[in-house]
């Protein structure tokens, strides 16, 4: 168990009437507490320090993503940089990217060393002082070139990054206070697209695929941040090693197996966003597309390495059938199981009668979200079977368009990018479509249609 004894509340924690049950985690769940258990609850709501005997509720909070650590002054001093050592997988192919290397290695000047893996790349290496390199005969991709790194490490700690990110020491230094739970096999920082004046730039810098957003989580397949880009990791080499490191099979998608894979090993994960990372972005669209497809491509072999973690879309069964009916032009009658709904929630939480008011307002999230899901789905993967349906009928048109159209837009007003938002609803589009073109060529190449089925569930929250 962790040294802290702070945390601070997920911005899903709900403690209605301050009594003994708190609403709380991704995905939601519902925690019954003792006297004590409130005591810490309201320890926790005004980021006190906990009394003693707190670990078996924080344990199981910290578990479900309810709350999350704040690293005390002692634990920011229990690691030192020189515990760490990066690993930098390097394929150069310009003297863009050679530059680059060499500014990032001499970035981690203040680390225990640095191991650059050269994954036979086309373009001669520059001058890395003191770096260890280690060459590969062939180009073996990202994930086996970590693993050659990760043999030529002593430290403690190991950070992944690549050559395209701009990071520091204090970055690093910033990470390693969450290792004092000796759980926490990972941290991730928030991945950010510079600057820029181009509409592909300034598309990245507001929805970049890398960005995981600015709220804190537990990283696990199925919540709010189900995985974390390797573009920049701090990592327990003894965690990495007890897995024998990335699958070197996947050229993409390493990154989300490797995540879930030390969850199943009882391991955590912890994304960051307070400490922050700048990432070059791809220039051109014919890169980004690329970029996009490959993703797309690795959820296919994700699939059948980890059968339900994929589904495109997530519902329960009353928001099925509510959207089902809205879908077949009977919105009155969906009105009507929409308010079933909220009497069965309110029946399932009837022994807690602070919940009476939560119930409508828990249904109808559970609703909101999967027509969120419903449209995330039809515009990334669902898209080449809606776009044909949509040529025969114009319910199905109008509904393509307002999934399509829809989400982008919202996104754009939220977020307010230095971009109109014409371009920014086009280059969300083409972001989507080349992300479901990528999952279908998958499909189709490993023959399982594993990330095309949705996940229908019985129950918006669980229960502990």
């Amino acid at each position: 168990m962790t040294s802290t004894v702070r945390f601070i509340a997920d911005i899903s924690w709900r403690r209605p009437a301050n009594g003994n049950v708190v609403l709380a985690g991704s995905p939601l769940k519902l925690f019954s507490l003792s006297q004590a258990g409130q005591t810490i609850a309201e320890c926790i709501e005004r980021a006190q320090t906990l009394p003693a005997g707190h670990e078996v509720l924080t344990e199981r909070l910290l578990d479900a993503g309810a709350i999350h650590p704040v690293p005390s002054d002692v634990d920011s001093v229990l690691f030192a940089l020189s515990t760490v050592t990066a690993v930098i997988p390097a394929y150069i192919r310009t003297a863009q990217e050679a530059e680059m290397l060499k500014s990032l290695v001499a970035s981690c000047s203040a680390l225990h060393g640095v191991v650059v893996v050269d994954d036979c790349s086309p373009h001669g290496l520059p001058d890395l002082g003191a770096a260890q390199v280690v060459r590969l005969e062939k180009n073996s991709g990202p994930a086996a070139a970590r693993n050659a790194g990760f043999a030529a490490v002593g430290t403690e700690f190991i950070a992944c990054i690549d050559v395209d990110v701009s990071i520091s020491g204090i970055t690093i230094s910033q990470l390693l206070p969450y290792f004092s739970d000796d759980k926490v096999a990972l941290v991730a920082p928030r991945v950010k697209s510079p600057t820029s004046t181009s509409s592909l730039g300034e598309y990245e810098v507001a929805s970049s695929v890398l960005d995981m957003g600015e709220t804190e989580a537990r990283v696990r397949a199925g919540t709010r941040v189900s995985y974390v880009p390797s573009a920049m990791w701090l990592c327990r080499t003894t965690a990495l090693r007890s897995l024998s490191g990335f699958d070197e099979s996947l050229r993409s998608g390493e990154d989300v197996d490797m995540v879930w894979r030390l969850n199943a090993a009882g391991w955590r994960c912890r994304y960051q966003p307070q400490v922050e990372c700048s990432h070059s972005p791809r220039t051109t669209l014919q890169k980004f597309v690329q970029q996009r497809m490959s993703y797309g491509e690795s959820a296919a072999p994700l699939a059948k390495r980890h059968p339900g973690k994929l589904a495109p879309a997530t519902f329960n069964l009353w928001q099925t059938s509510t959207w089902l009916l809205v879908l077949l032009g009977m919105p009155f009658i969906a009105l009507g199981v929409a308010i079933v709904a909220s009497a069965s929630t309110a029946k399932k939480l009837r022994r807690f009668p602070q919940l009476r008011d939560e119930s409508f307002r828990i249904a109808l999230h559970g609703t909101v979200k999967s027509a969120q899901s419903a449209a995330s789905a039809i515009n990334r993967v669902w898209w080449p079977i809606a776009f044909v349906l949509a040529l025969f009928s114009q319910r199905l048109r109008v509904l393509f368009i307002i999934a399509a159209l829809g989400p982008a837009v919202y996104e754009w007003w939220t977020k307010r990018p230095h971009l109109d938002v014409v371009r920014f609803a086009l280059l969300k589009m083409l972001d989507n479509a080349a992300y479901g073109a990528g999952v279908w060529k998958g499909v189709i190449a490993t023959r399982t249609i594993a990330p095309l089925i949705p996940t229908v569930k019985k129950s918006a929250t669980n229960e502990e």
